[in-house]
C-alpha cells in the first residue's frame, strides 16, 4: 500500500531535529588539476583587479573615482555626472544580461570562478591550509584541546586575515575618496567619521564573510542559487556525474568472486571533501553546486590512478548524459546573446554621441518680459551650463531666433574649466519698430570655438511678447 508513496522523514524534536539545523562547519581538502589552475587565476586577477585600481592614475587624478561629494564618477578619461543615469542602468542591464547569457550555456560558472565571495573565500582558505595544514591536520586542532601551537596557529591565520580584510575594507572607501589622500589620513588618525565607520564596516563583512561563514553566503544569502534553475536547461553546462558509468559503487577491485562487476565510483569521497558546499555531486544537480569543478579534478585524479578514464564527474549536459544530440545554439540562448548585443552596441552609441555639456535654460520668474525705456521687448534668461569633460574648453554663445529678436550679451565668448559650472544671465530682445515681435520659440546654441570640435548642444526655451 506504500510504494506509491514518497518517503518521509520525522522532522519533529522528538525524531532528533529541530526547526534549524547546527551547521556543519566545513573544511575541504586541497586538490591541483586544470580546472582549479584556472579557478585560482581567475581568483588572483579579480582580486589584483579591485586592490590596484584605485591606484591607477589619468591625467594627474585618480583614474577611478567615484567622488560622491562633488556628484561626478570619473572612470578614466570619461566623467559621468547624476544627468548620465542612463548609462547606469544601461551598464546593469547589460551585467544582468550577461549573467543569464552564461548561466544558460555553462551554469554558474560565474559563482565559481569570478564571484568576490568565491574570490576572497578561496584567498582565506589559503591562508587557513598555509598556517594550520591540510584538510586533516585541521581536523584534527578543531577537535585538539588549545595549547600555545594551536593558539599561535590560530591567532597567526586570523591576523593575517584581518590584514587582507583590513586591505579590501580601505580599498572599498579608496573608490570614494582618494586613496592617496586617505592612507595617509587613516594613519595619523585625520579622517572623518563616515569614511572611519564604512572602512571598518567593510573590514568586519570580509572577515565574516570570508573568514567564518563562506559557504553559507552562497546558500542563504545569495538570490543568484534561488532563481539559476529558471535559466538552466538540458543543454546547459553543468557538473555531473555519470551514475550509468558510476554505479554501483563498490570500494576496491571492480570484480570480486561471486559478485557482479562494479561501476568506476570507488566511492573514496574525494568529491565531497574537495566541495566547498560540502555537497555530494553524485547526488545529482543541486542548486548548492557552485559549478567550480574541484570534484571533477578530484575524480580525475583518482581515475587517472585505477587506470580508468576521466570524466566519471565532469561538465557536461542533461542530453549528453541521456545519450541524446546537445545543442549548443537555441532559442533561449541565441535570444540573450542578440538583446545583450544590441544593448552594448546603444551602450557604445551613446558613449560615442555623449557630448560632454550640458545646458539649461530657466526663464525669469518675477515677470514673462518687461518694456525698456528706448520700446524694446526684452525678456530675461539664466542658462546653467556644465562642462561635463576632465579638461578646459572655450565655448561660444548664440541663438537661433527668429527675424527681429537678437541676444543682449556683452561677451559671448567664455572659458569653463573641467567639471565647472556656470550661471549666466541673458537676455534676449526684440525692437517692435523693425517689425512686428510675436512669442516665438528660440533656441540657445553653445558650442566649443576650438577648431575641429565638435561639442555643441542646444535648447529651447520660449519669448514671450505682448
Amino acid at each position: 500500500m506504500n510504494s506509491g508513496r514518497i518517503p518521509s522523514q520525522d522532522l519533529s524534536p522528538d525524531g532528533g531535529s529541530g526547526l534549524y539545523a547546527k551547521r556543519r562547519r566545513i573544511q575541504i581538502k586541497d586538490v591541483k588539476g586544470h580546472y582549479q589552475r584556472l579557478r585560482d587565476t581567475s581568483v588572483r586577477l579579480v582580486v589584483a583587479l579591485y586592490l590596484v585600481l584605485p591606484w591607477l592614475t589619468w591625467n594627474g587624478r585618480q583614474a577611478i573615482l567615484f567622488d560622491l561629494p562633488e556628484r561626478r564618477f570619473h572612470i578614466f578619461g570619461v566623467t559621468f555626472w547624476p544627468q548620465d543615469f542612463l548609462f547606469l542602468a544601461w551598464a546593469l542591464i547589460i551585467a544582468a544580461l550577461g549573467l543569464f547569457f552564461v548561466t544558460v550555456f555553462a551554469g554558474r560558472v560565474y559563482c565559481g570562478y569570478v564571484c568576490p565571495q568565491t574570490a576572497w573565500t578561496r584567498l582565506f582558505m589559503a591562508i587557513e591550509q598555509r598556517c594550520e595544514g591540510d584538510r586533516h591536520q585541521r581536523l584534527k586542532w578543531d577537535r585538539a584541546p588549545w595549547g600555545a601551537e594551536k593558539l599561535l596557529r590560530r591567532g597567526l591565520k586570523h591576523v593575517l586575515w584581518l590584514a587582507l580584510a583590513l586591505a579590501t575594507g580601505v580599498t572599498f572607501v579608496g573608490y570614494f575618496t582618494p586613496i592617496r589622500e586617505l592612507l595617509p589620513a587613516l594613519v595619523s588618525g585625520e579622517v572623518g567619521g563616515w569614511t572611519l565607520f564604512w572602512s571598518g564596516f567593510f573590514t568586519v563583512a570580509t572577515y565574516g564573510n570570508a573568514g567564518f561563514m563562506r559557504e553559507q553566503v552562497c546558500l542563504y544569502m545569495c538570490p543568484y542559487a534561488r532563481f539559476q534553475s529558471v535559466m538552466f536547461d538540458r543543454d546547459t553546462l553543468v557538473v555531473s556525474y555519470d551514475r550509468a558509468r558510476g554505479e554501483p559503487r563498490r570500494r576496491g577491485a571492480r570484480k570480486s568472486s561471486g559478485q557482479e562487476p562494479a561501476g568506476d565510483c570507488v566511492d573514496c569521497g574525494l568529491c565531497v571533501q574537495v566541495c566547498p558546499t560540502g555537497i555530494d555531486i553524485r547526488d545529482g544537480l543541486q542548486y548548492e553546486c557552485i559549478t567550480c569543478a574541484a570534484c571533477v579534478d578530484a575524480c580525475d585524479q583518482v581515475m587517472a590512478r585505477i587506470g580508468r578514464p576521466r570524466g566519471l564527474i565532469d561538465y557536461t549536459t542533461e542530453n549528453t548524459l541521456n545519450g541524446r544530440r546537445s545543442r549548443v545554439l537555441r532559442p533561449r540562448l541565441i535570444g540573450y546573446g542578440l538583446v545583450m548585443v544590441l544593448m552594448m552596441g546603444w551602450f557604445a552609441a551613446g558613449l560615442v554621441q555623449r557630448v560632454p555639456l550640458q545646458v539649461d535654460v530657466l526663464r525669469d520668474r518675477n515677470q514673462l518680459y518687461r518694456l525698456t525705456a528706448d520700446g524694446r521687448i526684452e525678456n530675461s534668461y539664466r542658462l546653467e551650463i556644465l562642462n561635463k569633460d576632465q579638461q578646459a574648453h572655450d565655448y561660444r554663445l548664440s541663438l537661433d531666433a527668429p527675424e527681429g529678436l537678437t541676444l543682449v550679451q556683452g561677451n559671448p565668448t567664455f572659458t569653463l574649466a573641467g567639471g565647472e559650472h556656470r550661471s549666466l544671465p541673458v537676455t534676449v530682445s526684440g525692437d517692435p519698430y523693425a517689425g512686428e515681435v510675436r512669442s516665438a520659440t528660440v533656441r540657445f546654441r553653445v558650442r566649443s570655438s576650438e577648431p575641429r570640435s565638435t561639442m555643441e548642444t542646444t535648447h529651447e526655451a520660449r519669448f514671450i511678447a505682448p
